[in-house]
């Protein structure tokens, strides 16, 4: 089959790997429909944090059950020929943290999750972490599968942000991040009711769809200017801040930017961690957030928000490539070309 593979930081290449075949329970080999390129996997690409070279990449995709190892005489979950959305994450669904709601950091499975950039996929914890998706690829739109795809993880990571940051019905939301999850947290904050929805953007593209999705004001300014406009805007600062970038900067902004009792979603993966957590107390400021809940949160809202097109979250694919096309699919998201890159396999 055909693979992704990491070269050195600035190429990619496709190269013929054996197809991956069942090794123990509870695995899935999915045919892969779609994938995609994260903004994560950006920061190896770069060279700012390290990828070991000829190693797998990609961690988003929808697909087809091709082949279930067999975990029990009556388990019925997922079976060859399903539709599903592959998560990068693996919950089991009975440990204590996905019994939870936080499959993201499921006890049973931390070895990560990479390879979805293929033709193939195995898949682990495969009879829970699936999320099936009613009828065939065919019965769907290039709109749909495209928002099916973003349900792997960038849509689901966008609402874990306001999820985390308990955005209720009313709420005034800063979205720090333009990203496509920020740009998805921007549908999350509005899938929970927030009337005002201040997105924090330089890009016009990304400003542009942030409006689409439901952002009520723009900010391009950083720093104490941002600051600045934040509460000019809001008056004491925001209900709920969701920080999706990851920068120290980002997480500082975060917190200055929400009122006393705000509660901050952070799901921006970490580059550095020197938060000075005095500035929390002193404002009873709340920080939560990690690792999306995937399977949680599509079962729960997401997939049915796309189904019932409440949500379109696969307007953040604006570049279309084939899986030879890999390495100008990651340019295009280096250079900002595109807000996110789809790759379709079949």
């Amino acid at each position: 089959m055909k693979a992704t593979v990491f070269l050195e930081p600035g190429k990619m290449a496709i190269k013929e790997m054996p197809k991956p075949e069942l090794n123990q329970e509870n695995e899935a080999i999915i045919r892969v429909v779609r994938a995609s390129v994260c903004g994560s996997d950006l920061w190896w690409y770069r060279g700012i944090s390290k990828k070991e070279a000829g190693s797998a990449a990609g961690h988003e995709a929808i697909g087809i059950v091709e082949e279930v190892a067999e975990v029990a005489e009556d388990v019925t979950n997922v079976e060859p020929g399903d539709f599903v959305i592959v998560p990068f994450t693996h919950g089991c669904g009975e440990c204590e943290a996905c019994l939870a709601g936080f499959d993201g950091d499921c006890l049973s499975d931390t070895s990560g999750s990479t390879g979805y950039q293929a033709e193939y996929i195995r898949y682990r914890n495969a009879n829970w972490g699936l999320v099936k998706i009613p009828g065939k690829p065919e019965d769907y739109s290039d709109d749909m599968l495209n928002s099916f795809v973003t349900l792997a993880d960038v849509m689901a990571t966008g609402y874990h942000a306001a999820v985390s940051a308990e955005v209720k019905e009313g709420d005034t939301v800063v979205v720090i991040g333009d990203g496509a999850v920020g740009l998805c947290g921007v549908i999350g904050a509005k899938l929970l009711g927030a009337s005002k929805i201040i997105a924090m953007s330089r890009h016009e593209d990304r400003q542009q769809l942030a409006l689409t999705f439901g952002a009520t004001d723009i900010i391009a300014a950083r720093g104490e200017e941002a600051i600045a406009e934040v509460m000019k805007l809001t008056g004491a600062g925001a209900d709920a801040v969701l920080e999706c970038v990851g920068t120290q900067q980002a997480v500082e902004t975060a917190v200055k930017v929400g009122r006393p009792g705000a509660v901050v979603g952070r799901v921006g993966v970490p580059h550095a961690d020197e938060l000075d957590t005095n500035a929390l107390f002193y404002r009873n400021i709340g920080l939560r957030g990690g690792i999306a809940a995937v399977t949680t949160h599509d079962r729960a809202a997401l997939l049915e928000a796309v189904l019932s097109n409440k949500i379109e979250p696969g307007k953040v694919f604006t570049q279309q490539f084939e899986l030879d096309q890999v390495q100008a699919a990651y340019e295009a998201m280096d250079e900002r070309k595109a807000i996110k890159s789809l790759l379709v396999i079949t």
